[in-house]
């Protein structure tokens, strides 16, 4: 069993592999820049706050910390055409537009020279002293309205890749520059910008773009998520880091510590109570099959069955929760979260916070758990049905074995098996939780923090859920075959 055990654990290596790559090309490809999210909520490349050096500083820092100045993976098919350093352009528009004008004309060292015309005009501007005397000449407004236009203009030119648009920026900064004399020196840029844009089309070298060269990178982005990097930024999803929320700035592993614990209390408590009741419910309605025990209570558990989760959760709380003093009402437990609102008192220990939480978890675990009874024991009755029809049944009972004997000792272990799989999906559904359940009755789990997640664009909350769940469901799994060789001895994964 121990060789099974570690050979399976062995073989999960490249599942795990498959799921983190998986998992990292979804996050590169998530729409949106995430260091716009970071430093500026959303902001587009083009607009006039990125034109500021602070914010630039901010962007290139963020960037580092997230590691998006490092290659993608190990390595890169790429053209001739195409530098191997493209990744360290900062701003995803940028970077962009840089790889459709290499892709059009192909010759990487004429585009290299327009774009560090571009970046000198972008400094140009930044470094454009406006004193009093400007506005002897011109109005205030109008100085902060030309530095303005002129900002944002030359960061959106930097930004776009086709001819027509091109040139329609450059004719625009042309007129600003010649309309104010404290501009006139951007003008010569300028003329060199419309020089070196005009070589780009001169010197196209197409056919580089069909060349294929590959690049190799020792530190890249996926090695760097995966196993960290040296300066502290991130240890790794092997360490339990899955980086940063884009929306709280904090570390993603930390909102899914504090999430996480009541969806798994919820989850292990429901798992464990409708087992309880539906084993048992399983094994006398297949031992009593056809019997009106068996039809009532196969009505019972299919109507709580179609009952949906979230009518049942208002009912409940309807019934046991309302403060009204209505005769069909009771304040019996409460209504939401899983603590009171004043918090634990100070020094009380895992028991007693447990204590104080558990009747703010009734009706959850309610919800959680009767919706469980109709499929557990529908399959506890049929597997149980299976297994007492079979010979070596027959032969107990012939030996004068008591029933309770030839069922429980006999019967059970191989009629638990088909249970038994079904209790390997238990562990993605702690990561994932109950949104209905979670929402209506106010508790901090993973369900709602999904939902948040989701509805905010939080892209590393979101793939840390993702990986995770893949994780669990291998974990799952394993423990499910653990189960089955307990269960019935007879079944033995060592090869003989």
């Amino acid at each position: 069993m121990l060789r099974y055990i570690i050979r399976r654990i062995l073989l999960f290596i490249p599942t795990l592999i498959a799921i983190s790559l998986l998992a990292f090309i979804i996050s590169v490809n998530a729409p949106g820049d995430p260091v716009e999210r970071m430093v500026g909520g959303g902001q587009s490349g083009g607009e006039v706050s990125s034109a500021s050096a602070n914010l630039s500083e901010q962007k290139k820092l963020w960037r580092k910390k997230l590691g998006l100045d490092l290659p993608l993976f190990y390595f890169s098919i790429g053209s001739l055409a195409a530098p191997d350093t493209l990744y360290k352009i900062y701003d995803k528009n940028e970077r962009e537009a840089l790889a459709r004008l290499i892709d059009r004309y192909g010759n990487w060292k004429e585009i290299q020279d327009y774009y560090q015309s571009l970046l000198l005009l972008d400094h140009f501007n930044q470094k454009i002293s406006v004193g009093e005397n400007l506005y002897a000449e011109y109005s205030e407004s109008e100085v902060n309205q030309a530095m303005n236009t002129v900002g944002f203009e030359a960061v959106a030119l930097r930004s776009v890749y086709r001819d027509n648009m091109v040139m329609a920026r450059i004719q625009t900064l042309k007129e600003i520059y010649a309309r104010y004399s404290f501009l006139s020196e951007g003008g010569k840029i300028l003329d060199e910008i419309s020089n070196k844009y005009g070589a780009i089309k001169e010197n196209a070298r197409i056919w580089k773009n069909y060349i294929p060269v590959i690049n190799f990178y020792g530190n890249n982005q996926y090695h760097r998520w995966v196993f960290g990097d040296a300066h502290g930024f991130t240890k790794g999803i092997i360490r339990g880091d899955f980086g940063i929320s884009y929306i709280t700035k904090q570390p993603v592993s930390e909102k899914i510590g504090e999430r996480i614990f009541w969806s798994l209390l919820l989850t292990l408590v429901s798992v464990f109570f409708a087992y309880l009741v539906s084993i048992p419910l399983g094994i006398k309605a297949a031992v009593k099959k056809d019997s009106m025990f068996d039809r009532i209570s196969g009505l019972i558990v299919f109507i709580l069955y179609s009952m949906p989760s979230f009518w049942v959760a208002v009912l409940l709380l309807m019934i046991f929760a309302n403060p009204s003093n209505f005769a069909d009402h009771v304040a019996w437990l409460p209504a939401s979260g899983v603590k009171p609102a004043s918090g634990y008192p100070d020094g009380a220990g895992i028991i007693e916070k447990l204590g104080i939480s558990l009747p703010y978890l009734v009706l959850p675990v309610i919800c959680y758990t009767y919706s469980s009874f109709a499929f557990l024991s529908r399959t506890m009755r049929v597997s149980m049905l299976e297994v007492i029809g079979l010979d070596y049944i027959r032969t107990a009972r012939a030996k004068g074995l008591l029933e309770s004997q030839v069922i429980y000792k006999h019967g059970l272990k191989n009629a638990l098996l088909p249970v038994i799989t079904v209790s390997a999906n238990i562990f993605p559904a702690v990561i994932g939780g109950s949104v209905i359940i979670e929402s209506i009755f106010t508790i901090p789990g993973m369900g709602n923090e999904i939902v948040t997640a989701i509805y905010n664009k939080d892209y590393p909350m979101i793939i840390a859920v993702f990986t995770l769940t893949g994780m669990f469901t291998i974990i799952g799994f394993l423990i499910a075959d653990i189960l089955y060789a307990i269960a019935n001895p007879r079944i033995s994964f060592s090869k003989k």
